[in-house]
């Protein structure tokens, strides 16, 4: 009887330590399952975005309509200046949000500088100036101004840009010149990309002077520049840059196709303009893992293969300039 008293007592003085252990193990699990969830959010790309059909549209409202789409994916959740755990660990979105930002700059610029103007020496108007001013602040700024907070004031110039454009008060010229200036800065941008794409995993070099001596033994020898170099730990960092870039070019191409319709129909480019959108689709694929397999590698190499899609979407936009030009 006492034994029996004695191994029930032991039961329930062990109750209360399974409990805690339980409760501890579900919080862990909790906690895991939380973090996941949160990173694994964080790290989806964006969905592929249609222009919608405007009735009557003016020039230039699918262009504003495309960058107000890409500013909208920036605005939901901006990831670049984040501070808190766990995403501040995330680096893949991060930098596939700089290239659509870095696109949005440059078409901005090209609509401020060129689009919304007759001659260069024109007024610039105020709404495209704001809204090229708000997108050029500090990506990783959290406060004083946060990135969110000029990405917003940037969203609001393009809309009233919009609607000053449907009202006549703001202008916009679709000309083969004009575009011919905005399709130079793409070429510009992505010429800078796919070279960081093609140098992924090159050894870093450091600059060395004439005669193969360090620059301290040879005083008044110009120096060589290394070429360009993305450290092994950058690789998938410049591989969703680049598909950033990639993809706000694709939305941008669609809308440049609607608004300077006849433009591409005069210069007989319609279907290569057609084949720049099908090419830079292309770009969007998702590896499991970025590898960088040499090759005779069993592991492809995926900065290499972006770049050979990324390219050949660059040199068909450069013979459409040529067209643009001369067609």
């Amino acid at each position: 009887m006492m034994a029996n008293e004695k191994s029930d007592s032991g039961f329930e003085s062990s109750t209360p330590k399974n409990k805690i252990l339980i409760v501890t193990i579900t919080l862990i699990i909790s906690f895991i399952v939380f973090v996941f969830s949160v990173m694994i959010r964080n790290s989806i790309k964006p969905d592929v975005i249609n222009l919608s059909n405007i009735i009557e549209s003016k020039d230039g409202e699918y262009f504003v309509q495309a960058n107000e789409a890409l500013v909208e994916t920036m605005l939901d959740r901006w990831l670049p200046n984040d501070i808190f755990w766990p995403t501040v660990f995330l680096d893949n979105m991060p930098n596939f949000q700089l290239g659509v930002l870095e696109v949005v700059r440059y078409n901005t610029r090209v609509l401020r500088d060129n689009l919304t103007r007759m001659r260069t020496t024109d007024k610039l108007d105020s709404h495209a100036e704001k809204a090229f001013t708000s997108f050029s602040n500090d990506p990783y700024k959290w406060l004083f101004p946060s990135a969110e907070s000029k990405w917003n004031e940037g969203y609001n110039s393009l809309g009233l840009y919009h609607e000053n454009l449907i009202s006549g008060a703001s202008t916009f010229y679709p000309r083969a010149d004009n575009l011919a200036q905005l399709l130079d800065q793409y070429i510009s941008l992505m010429g800078g990309v796919n070279t960081k794409l093609i140098s992924a995993a090159k050894k870093a070099q450091k600059p060395t002077a004439a005669g193969g001596k360090s620059p301290i033994d040879v005083i008044g020898v110009e120096e060589k520049t290394s070429e360009v170099v993305v450290p092994w730990h950058e690789i998938d960092d410049n591989f969703y840059y680049a598909q950033g870039v990639a993809y706000a070019l694709h939305l941008s191409f669609k809308a440049i196709k609607r608004d300077f319709y006849s433009v591409l129909q005069d210069k007989n480019s319609l279907s290569l303009i057609d084949t720049i959108i099908e090419v830079l689709d292309r770009c969007n694929f998702e590896p499991l893992l970025i590898f960088n397999g040499a090759p005779d590698c069993i592991f492809a190499n995926h900065s290499l293969n972006l770049s050979g899609v990324f390219n050949d979407a660059r040199q068909k936009i450069n013979s459409l300039t040529v067209a643009l030009r001369q067609g």
